[in-house]
């Protein structure tokens, strides 16, 4: 398979004043031994270890050194050192860890110098989450990254690397849309219409849902009692256990839908835009925790690269009604159950349809409509949650769904969502 290589852009937020004197110290340290180094006319790696071993740096920096300093002379042919030069360190020197259970999900640990690391909460370009995901899951390998300062505030880029098959010559038109809905009681529904029009083959995770509710439950209970006893580090490390597991529910699940993929013609992964979801969510003190930390995202973005691996594109839509709307008539119905949609029109055949398979066909049905949205094109979109009439979304280019399919039409993975 051909490697892609990206440079993945993080930002470190608010560095304490401690921190931020260390990340200046390293900079001024690398900068010196990289001046020294260069000015010693260094054409091998060995003649600029010899230079570099007295700086105090980490031998991340030190190695990075080491292997810029001859190209400097060999391949750049440069004759000055620019004074904001920013900070290498190989591909073993910066560590990733991801915390979704917190405001800022993401951490990286940069080496100050041989004993010494400074863990720092960083911002990511939001489309990169997709790549950040498969280097904190080891898919991808992390190559040089570079530290450095624009106008008072730090940044670090990363370049990671790694396999993905090639897209096959098939136009939108002959591709399959896949819906998928990703929801708090199905963890993740996935469902296609066949050639006639008909849904076939929807697949819920249920019980994967259940077990990532319970496991957030735990972890909140758990975090209270043990706040209350002033057990902070105790919560903390609980935490870290408890996320680890619905990390490995998360990746066994969004394999699976890949897979489901696979297993389709032509098919192209469709998933609800949700770039604004958490700023429209107002459902309450409770499930607005709930919804605020549950993993949309995370699990958009596995889909996304696992996708990529396998060379299965992946779009976007938008999701205004996509469970409100009738997968059949287009007009809006109800939700008497968690699980249960009913449709709000006499004459339509589907009177009561399983909720989140009805959603994924809806979300299927609006990339056959035309109306997707690549990652590039985020300027135009809605936000998620708005009103609309009660025809958006009802379009489809397929024959309806017949009353007898859709009573064989709904295997699913686990129990009934609920």
């Amino acid at each position: 398979m051909p490697a892609v290589t990206k440079t993945l852009e993080l930002q470190l937020v608010d560095p304490t004043t401690n921190k931020r004197r260390k990340l200046r110290e390293t900079r001024v340290a690398y900068q010196q031994a990289l001046q020294a180094a260069f000015d010693a006319h260094c054409p091998t790696q060995s003649a600029a270890n010899d230079v570099v071993v007295e700086y105090d740096l980490s031998g991340y920096a030190k190695n990075a050194l080491k292997q810029f300093v001859p190209q400097l002379h060999t391949s750049y042919d440069a004759d000055e050192i620019s004074e904001d030069h920013s900070v290498k360190f190989t591909n073993e020197g910066i560590r990733l860890d991801h915390k979704p259970q917190n405001a800022i999900e993401w951490y990286v640990k940069i080496p100050h110098h041989e004993d010494y690391s400074l863990w720092i909460p960083v911002r990511a370009n939001p489309d990169q989450r997709e790549w950040l995901e498969a280097l904190h899951a080891d898919d991808a390998t992390m190559g040089e990254s570079r530290l450095f300062e624009r106008d008072g505030t730090w940044y670090l880029h990363v370049t990671a690397t790694r396999e993905v098959e090639k897209h096959s010559a098939v136009s939108a038109d002959e591709r399959t849309p896949i819906g998928v809905d990703i929801g708090e009681a199905s963890l993740v529904t996935v469902c296609h219409r066949d050639k006639r029009g008909s849904p076939v083959r929807p697949e819920l995770w249920a019980d994967d849902g259940k077990a990532v509710r319970r496991l957030r439950k735990t972890y909140f209970t758990a975090k209270q009692r043990l706040q209350k006893r002033g057990s902070e580090r105790i919560a903390a490390s609980y935490g870290d256990t408890v996320w680890n597991q619905i990390d490995d529910v998360f990746h066994r699940v969004t394999r699976e839908v890949v897979e489901y993929a696979e297993s389709v013609e032509n098919p192209v992964l469709v998933l609800e835009d949700l770039t604004d979801i958490r700023e429209n969510m107002d459902y309450g003190e409770y499930m607005n925790r709930r919804l605020h930390g549950w993993g949309f995202a995370k699990l958009h973005a596995q889909i996304r690269y696992k996708a990529a691996e396998q060379g299965i594109p992946v779009e976007t839509v938008n999701p205004r009604n996509t469970s409100k709307a009738c997968h059949a008539c287009g007009e809006h119905g109800s939700r008497p159950r968690q699980a249960m949609f009913r449709c709000s029109t006499d004459d339509c055949w589907v009177g009561e349809y399983q909720a989140d398979v009805n959603g994924a066909i809806n979300i299927a049905d609006r990339y056959r409509s035309g109306e997707s949205h690549r990652q590039s094109d985020r300027n135009s979109r809605q936000k998620a949650g708005a009103d609309d009439s009660t025809t958006d979304g009802a379009s489809l280019t397929g024959p309806q769904d017949s009353h007898a399919d859709a009573d064989t039409q709904q295997r699913r993975r686990g129990t009934h969502a609920s």
